[in-house]
């Protein structure tokens, strides 16, 4: 099969597929066919560590495919993120049926402990894995379009959007807090039993849901890098870098934009359900704003309109917070923000810009 242009000409990219195809053998070859006592076996903990970067970069991708492409600073991307994952979280609830401390075939433990009587009108279908499925997509999606539809078509840029994007991750992250909203409350979903029959805990399945979402990042890589690459990736860049007058040329920019923000959404809502069954939780936390703003961060420090970048720096990050936060938690805050502030004046165009020139100018 011949490799289309766009992607033969893009050596990072290729870089990139090949690593994800390594870990995509090596690492259920460590973690399964190696004795626990080898010391090149993988845990079932470090296998959900890599699952969790591997879904936190397909997240960055999702920001750098706004951000970079589109000059649209989002602060609201934990929002679809932590959407996706409730969706499939709410599968996940449905599939315990009796074996919840309460025994209820029907209600999730926590609606039994807040005296639900019945299970709320929005709950229903996500017992089957499809209606799920859907849903991961359709939920974050559908509000990115309504949001975007109001926010680009009223022409609300610059800081402006930032700031409401951040405050509709927020309110958000309030109301799933409260018990009424029928989501867990401040506990959120927990306790999972399995995956279409199959333990969730499982070391099996672990290398299932990893295997996943390796092939979920390089479709949200291949998607975004042949976006950016035809027509429609030029216009993207045009607005990015002068709107007003891709709108003078004729451009329909608003419907762009709500295009693009709509398909980063759903792939935001990927990552989240992709995320919720290997680390076990979603909670309103997910919502929380510094979880956008950290992406945002990720994608800076990888080096923002080069998709590959916004990987580089979503997995260098978060395995420096995963030390860090063990060896030094006092410090963690503090060396991301310096991070920050030291990329951003001394490497504007992230590490990737250390290594060839910026694709969106070529």
């Amino acid at each position: 099969m011949l490799i289309p242009r766009w992607l033969l000409s893009d050596r990072a990219g290729l870089v990139l597929l090949a690593v994800l195809a390594i870990l995509g053998i090596g690492v259920p070859i460590l973690s399964l066919w190696t004795p626990p006592d080898h010391p090149l076996h993988l845990s079932a903990y470090t296998v959900t560590l890599l699952g969790k970067y591997l879904c936190y970069a397909l997240l960055a991708v999702a920001v750098d495919l706004v951000w970079g492409y589109m000059g649209i600073l989002s602060l609201g991307h934990a929002a679809f993120f932590a959407l996706g994952g409730y969706c499939f979280g709410m599968y996940l609830m449905r599939q315990i049926g009796t074996r919840g401390v309460y025994g209820d075939p029907v209600l999730p433990d926590f609606m039994v402990f807040l005296n639900w009587k019945e299970l709320p009108w929005y709950w229903y279908g996500f017992d089957h894995f499809s209606f799920a499925l859907l849903m991961v997509l359709v939920v974050p999606g559908l509000l990115a379009f309504v949001f975007g539809w109001f926010a680009f078509r009223s022409r609300v840029s610059g800081v402006y959007l930032s700031i409401i994007t951040q405050a509709l991750t927020y309110a958000l992250m309030l109301a799933f807090f409260r018990n009424e909203m029928g989501f867990g409350g401040n506990n959120g979903l927990t306790d999972f039993k399995d995956v279409l029959g199959y333990p969730i805990h499982d070391d099996g399945t672990r290398i299932v849901l990893f295997i996943l979402s390796i092939l979920a990042l390089a479709g949200g890589y291949l998607l975004c890098r042949w976006l950016v690459s035809t027509r429609m990736g030029r216009v993207l860049v045009a607005i990015r870098d002068a709107e007003d007058r891709a709108r003078f040329l004729g451009y329909r920019v608003e419907q762009v934009k709500v295009l693009v923000f709509t398909l980063s959404a759903m792939l935001a809502g990927i990552a989240g359900a992709l995320y919720v069954p290997q680390v076990g939780i979603i909670n309103p936390g997910e919502f929380a704003p510094i979880n956008s703003i950290e992406a945002v961060i990720w994608v800076a420090v990888g080096g923002r309109g080069t998709l590959v970048g916004a990987v580089v720096g979503a997995v260098l990050i978060n395995y420096a917070k995963s030390w860090l936060t063990g060896a030094l938690p006092e410090v963690w805050l503090f060396a991301l923000g310096g991070l920050f502030v030291a990329v951003t004046l001394l490497l504007p165009r992230g590490l990737i810009g250390l290594l060839r020139p910026r694709e969106t100018t070529t």
